[in-house]
């Protein structure tokens, strides 16, 4: 089984969607697997908001040697998004007018501009057919985006805790975290570590979001009845903090952030259900019953209005983390939608 990273280049000028551009583009992606001669095994990884190429570092229970898209029968590629911080472009690259990173001024994107660029590596690639399209959250948005622009493309798609339109709710979610980032005094600079201290308290915001009020009980509560401060649950907080900001920057938050709230794949077509028609791929959309940020009934419209679709939710403590942990649940939902409709490799 073969691993790797690569970098796919775009020289020329891209269209942004706001009606910004790029000049050209870089994206990181990560290869697990090979191809086969009739080249009729990917599947194509999108990932969530702070994710990055490297599946296997965040998603590795689903793809190990023993999943029914393992790395010995499947060619699985992840693309870090346009605007990411992980090798593809994004605010803290060099601006190719100015020779200085971009920082504030990187232009506004949405998740039509990534699946566009995705495309270009695909065609890149030489990829006609992709086997499975599979992505979760913002990942999610965008491989829905995808399998609605190139219906032809997709034989199946994956859809897990994410929506056809991004609700006001998590709308409010991204836009205080915003207000977290926008307070820190430092923001404004054009330094790669503006915003961070933000960024901190913005983190803390979203994992609220990110978990269940019972996955908090479970695993924060205190061992004692004396504590009037320094509670468990106020370390993890600041601990979900620090970890981010030791990899993530304030700028590529805030991006994302707002590329997921302009998610709405009605905007220019008929209607948020028309669009949703277009999709051909025979599709698995995957809840999680207690998700407060994509409640269930944001999937279950989904199946509802995509045509050959199956609906299936996964019971977790964890809330819209459940998809990045419950591996089992997650594994056997799969493999019971593949065993229905799909030819599963040997």
């Amino acid at each position: 089984m073969i691993k790797s990273d690569s970098i796919f280049h775009y020289p020329n000028e891209f269209g942004l969607e706001s009606g910004g551009k790029l000049s050209g583009f870089q994206l990181k992606y990560t290869t697990y697997g090979q191809l086969n001669k009739e080249r009729d095994n990917v599947v194509w990884v999108c990932h969530a908001l702070t994710g990055s190429s490297d599946f296997t570092s965040w998603w590795g229970g689903f793809f190990d040697s023993s999943s029914l898209y393992s790395p010995r029968d499947y060619f699985i590629i992840c693309a870090n998004t346009l605007g990411g911080c992980y090798g593809s472009t994004g605010p803290l690259s060099l601006n190719p007018s100015t020779g200085r990173p971009y920082f504030h001024e990187f232009p506004q994107l949405t998740n039509r501009d990534v699946v566009r660029a995705f495309d270009l590596l695909r065609e890149h690639l030489q990829i006609d057919k992709v086997h499975t399209l599979i992505g979760g959250s913002l990942g999610g948005q965008q491989a829905i985006e995808w399998a609605i622009e190139k219906p032809d493309v997709f034989e199946h798609l994956i859809a897990v805790a994410t929506n056809a339109a991004h609700s006001p709710w998590g709308i409010a979610f991204n836009e205080a975290q915003r207000m977290a980032i926008a307070a820190d005094t430092t923001w404004k600079k054009n330094d790669e570590r503006a915003g961070i201290e933000g960024m901190k308290a913005a983190r803390a915001m979203a994992m609220i979001s990110y978990r269940a009020y019972e996955g908090y009980g479970n695993t924060q509560s205190e061992k004692t009845n004396d504590k009037i401060d320094d509670f468990r649950a106020s370390s993890y907080q600041q601990y979900q903090g620090e970890k981010l900001a030791n990899r993530f920057n304030a700028f590529t938050y805030w991006l994302l952030t707002k590329m997921m709230d302009s998610h709405n794949v009605g905007r220019g077509r008929e209607s948020v259900e028309a669009a949703l028609q277009k999709i051909k791929a025979e599709t698995l959309v995957v809840g999680i019953e207690n998700d407060v940020l994509y409640p269930i009934r944001e999937q279950e419209f989904l199946a509802t209005n995509i045509t050959h679709s199956k609906f299936e939710k996964i019971y977790s403590l964890f809330g819209h983390d459940g998809f990045l942990v419950e591996f089992d649940q997650f594994k056997t939902i799969v493999g019971n939608f593949l065993k229905e409709g799909v030819l599963v490799r040997h």
